[in-house]
């Protein structure tokens, strides 16, 4: 796959199955900067806390996702085999937190402190 934003998002909407979390990051790096941001995921009680500088590979793809108005099933593509293999494959885990949370809320759940990325 391509690193373009286009490729991601054509794949996001026909083949989510086949994005892999390395192609998604590679593809920000490229067309965005990054900054560091605290952000939260979750409400109430099920929340997960992020400070800045922690999570990132959450943090770029939150912050993508909401700047693509991608839906739940896209931004949960994002995180490749994380989700597909290590998540869904064991849905009583406790690993992946940021992940989990969200399957349990959705991307208006996620907040962030700042702006983590701006299109270059």
């Amino acid at each position: 796959m391509s690193n373009s934003v286009e490729t991601l998002l054509f794949a996001l909407n026909l083949m989510p199955e086949v994005v892999a979390f390395e192609q998604v990051q590679a593809a920000i790096d490229e067309h965005y900067d990054y900054t560091p941001t605290r952000f939260t995921n979750g409400s109430g009680d099920d929340m997960v806390i992020n400070e800045a500088g922690t999570n990132e590979g959450s943090c770029k793809i939150f912050a993508f996702a909401k700047l693509h108005n991608l839906n739940d099933e896209q931004t949960l593509a994002c995180f490749g085999h994380f989700f597909r293999d290590h998540v869904l494959s064991n849905p009583e885990g406790d690993d992946h937190a940021n992940i989990r949370t969200f399957m349990r809320h959705s991307l208006k759940d996620v907040h962030f402190d700042g702006e983590a990325l701006k299109p270059r």
